[in-house]
C-alpha cells in the first residue's frame, strides 16, 4: 500500500439545511407571541422589512401576509374541504395579491396566487362572539416580593427591617418560608430569637399565611385569623395526613367532635389557600393565550379561518432600496442591500407558508374531529400526527411542530391542537374511541353516582360496556385517577361526610 499523498475525487450525497430551510422550519413551531418577538427583531435587524399600515404608501411593494383571513373554507360533511395548491414557488416575490386572494363570489379551490378559494363565502367579518377575558387571569401588576417589603417598610426600622428584607428574600412564590432559621441567624450572625422575632412579623403580614414554613403553620395562621383557631381545629390541622387518607372515623376521636362538627371544620379547612403567595407572581400563574385557529360552524359544514390579530402584515420597503441602492459605487454597501432584500423577501415568503401550512393542517383536523365539533367530547376519534401527514402529504414531523403551541377557537371552547390527537380504545362501532372521550365518559358516571351508591371501577366497567367501550378494570383506574378521581371507598368516605 502506497503512502505518498494523492488527490482523489470522490461522490457522495448528504442532506443539507440550508439557513433559509432551518428558518423555516423553525417558523413553524413558533407560537404566535414568539413569532411577534422574532418578528420584533427582523425589523430592528432589517431596515428594507417594515410592517405594512393602513395605510402604508403605494410605493412599498412586496408579497403581504395579509390582514383577511388566509383561508376560509365551507366544509361540507360528504366533503369536507378542497385541495388547494399550496404553492410552487414560482409565484413573483414582489407581486401583490391583496386585490385577488380573497374576493367573495369567485369560485372554489386555488386562485391565482395558489392560495385557497372561498367557494362564495366571505367570512371576514364573522362574528365569533365575545372571547373570554383574559385580564381575568392575569397576575397583579405588583409582585410578592414587593408587596412584602411595602409593608415591612411601613411597619419596622433599623435592625428589626433589614432582618424582615432577609427573612423576604427567602420567599418563596407559594409564599412559604424556604430557609432554616437557625442557619440564617447563623449567616448572618444574629440571635436565634430575633429572627423568630421578626418572623412572627411577617406572618402578620398580607397574603394571610406568608411566611409559613410547612403547610399546617400555613393553614393554622389562615385559621387563626379567621379566628377559627380552638383546639379541636388545632387538633385537626396537626393531623392533615389522616385528611388525606380519609381517616374520618379517627379524626372524630382525636378531635372529640361529632359527624355534622367534623364536616364543618373541613369545609372551613378547605376554605384556606395552603400557597397564598400564588395568587402574585409565580411561573404557575395562568397564562393567557389567543387562538390561531377559529372555527364555526356554516351550513352543513365548518367556516375556518387564522387570526387576523396573530398574522403580521409584513414588506419590503421598495422605496428605501431604490434611494439606497440605485447606482451606488460602494460594492460592499450594494452586496449588504442585495441580502437585506433576499433575506426579507425570504421571511414574507416563509411566513406565507407557514400560514398555509397551519390552515392545512387545521382543514384536516376538522375533518377527522367532526363528530367532536358537533356533539362534544364523547365523539372524539383516536388520531395520531402519521395520519393526518399522510392525508395531507406532508412529514409526521412538520405536523407536529404546526400542532405546537397553537390554539383553536370553536363553540365548544379554546383547545391545544395537541388535543386532538390521542390513543384510543376499542368501541362497539369498530372506529375505537379517543382516550379523552373514555375519561368523560367516567367523569359523567361518577358526577351521576348516588351518594349510597358508589361505583366501583367493576361496576364502572360494565356501564361503559354498555355505551360501546371495550375497556379493561385497570385502564378505568388509570383514566380515573389521571383525573384525579378518588377510588370508591374514598369517594364513599368523601360523600358520607358531605364533601
Amino acid at each position: 500500500m502506497a503512502l505518498a499523498p494523492r488527490l482523489d475525487l470522490r461522490q457522495t450525497q448528504s442532506l443539507v439545511m440550508t439557513p433559509q430551510l432551518q428558518q423555516a422550519i423553525k417558523l413553524l413551531a413558533l407560537s404566535s407571541l414568539e413569532i411577534d418577538a422574532f418578528i420584533a427583531e427582523e425589523l430592528e435587524r432589517n431596515p428594507l422589512l417594515e410592517i405594512a399600515s393602513s395605510d402604508a404608501p403605494g410605493e412599498a411593494e412586496a408579497p403581504e401576509i395579509s390582514d383577511a383571513p388566509l383561508a376560509a373554507e365551507s366544509l361540507g360533511s360528504d366533503q369536507l374541504m378542497n385541495e388547494g395548491d399550496f404553492g410552487t414557488g414560482s409565484e413573483a416575490l414582489d407581486t401583490d395579491f391583496s386585490h385577488e386572494a380573497f374576493e367573495p363570489g369567485e369560485g372554489g379551490g386555488a386562485g391565482a396566487d395558489g392560495m385557497l378559494g372561498m367557494n362564495g363565502i366571505d367570512v371576514r367579518g364573522s362574528d365569533f362572539g365575545e372571547g373570554p377575558d383574559f385580564d381575568a387571569f392575569a397576575a397583579p401588576d405588583i409582585s410578592l416580593r414587593e408587596h412584602l417589603m411595602q409593608q415591612a417598610g411601613a411597619c419596622a426600622s433599623g435592625r428589626q427591617l433589614l432582618l424582615l428584607e432577609q427573612l423576604i428574600e427567602h420567599i418563596e412564590p407559594s409564599g412559604w418560608l424556604g430557609v432554616d432559621l437557625m442557619g440564617l441567624a447563623y449567616r448572618l450572625g444574629v440571635p436565634l430569637a430575633e429572627i423568630e422575632e421578626a418572623l412572627k412579623l411577617l406572618q402578620t403580614f398580607d397574603p394571610t399565611g406568608v411566611g409559613a414554613r410547612d403547610l399546617a403553620e400555613c393553614i393554622a395562621l389562615q385559621a387563626k385569623e379567621a379566628d377559627r383557631y380552638d383546639p379541636c381545629m388545632a387538633r385537626l390541622i396537626d393531623n392533615l395526613d389522616l385528611v388525606a387518607r380519609g381517616s374520618f372515623d379517627q379524626l372524630k376521636r382525636l378531635c372529640r367532635v361529632d359527624d355534622e362538627d367534623l364536616r364543618d371544620m373541613l369545609v372551613e379547612l378547605r376554605s384556606y389557600d395552603p400557597k397564598p403567595g400564588l395568587r402574585f407572581d409565580s411561573d404557575d400563574a395562568a397564562v393567557a393565550v389567543t387562538p390561531d385557529i377559529f372555527v364555526t360552524a356554516q351550513g352543513k359544514g365548518w367556516a375556518i379561518e387564522l387570526n387576523s390579530a396573530n398574522l403580521p402584515r409584513l414588506l419590503v420597503n421598495r422605496s428605501y432600496y431604490a434611494e439606497m441602492g440605485g447606482g451606488g459605487d460602494n460594492k460592499a454597501a450594494n452586496n449588504w442591500l442585495n441580502e437585506a432584500l433576499a433575506d426579507a423577501n425570504w421571511l414574507i415568503k416563509a411566513m406565507d407558508q407557514r400560514q398555509r401550512t397551519i390552515m392545512k393542517v387545521a382543514q384536516e383536523i376538522v375533518k377527522q374531529q367532526e363528530g367532536f365539533f358537533r356533539e362534544g367530547v364523547s365523539r372524539l376519534k383516536p388520531l395520531t400526527l402519521r395520519q393526518v401527514a399522510e392525508e395531507i402529504d406532508m412529514h409526521e414531523s412538520t405536523v407536529s411542530r404546526v400542532t405546537s403551541n397553537k390554539y383553536l377557537h370553536c363553540s365548544r371552547g379554546l383547545f391545544d391542537l395537541k388535543y386532538f390527537f390521542s390513543s384510543g380504545v376499542a368501541s362497539a362501532d369498530g372506529d375505537g374511541a379517543s382516550a379523552e372521550a373514555v375519561k368523560a365518559a367516567i367523569k359523567t358516571l361518577i358526577d351521576a353516582e348516588a351518594p349510597d351508591d358508589i361505583l366501583s371501577d367493576d361496576t364502572l366497567v360494565d356501564m361503559l360496556k354498555e355505551k360501546g367501550f371495550d375497556i379493561a378494570r385497570r385502564t378505568v383506574a388509570k383514566y380515573r385517577e389521571a383525573m384525579g378521581i378518588g377510588s370508591s371507598v374514598q369517594r364513599r368516605r368523601a360523600k358520607k361526610m358531605g364533601r
